[in-house]
């Protein structure tokens, strides 16, 4: 199978959902939908819902992974997240981001509260 942009980006998001797993957080969602946008993981560390960026970008030429979070990305992640919450128990939650410049898990950077609501 060829290897192109997408097959890249679910295969970094299965190395951050395992390696999230592995820190002792809960897979709730993945991928999830909605007319603001999508948030790739949704997780649960103790009581705490986590919603998760994860950003592989192997060509540095234009900055690095988590630069391309944009205040804009961010707005449409917050208001997905909103979304969520009402269709679930609304409850304290935070933003994460994982990065990679390789999708291998040597290369996993984890950015706790990597911005706020």
């Amino acid at each position: 199978m060829k290897i192109n942009e997408n097959n890249a980006g679910l295969a970094a998001e299965k190395l951050a959902a395992d390696y999230l797993v592995q820190h002792g957080m809960k897979m709730l969602e993945q991928n999830y939908h909605c007319r603001f946008g999508e948030i790739d993981l949704i997780m649960l560390d103790h009581k705490t819902k986590v919603f998760v960026e994860v950003r592989l970008r192997t060509n540095p030429a234009f900055g690095g992974a988590a630069t391309s979070i944009t205040l804009a990305k961010q707005q449409k992640i917050i208001a997905t997240a909103q979304h969520y919450l009402q269709q679930h128990a609304d409850c304290p939650c935070r933003f994460d981001v994982i990065v990679m410049s390789q999708a291998d898990a040597k290369h996993i950077v984890w950015i706790r509260n990597a911005f706020d609501a």
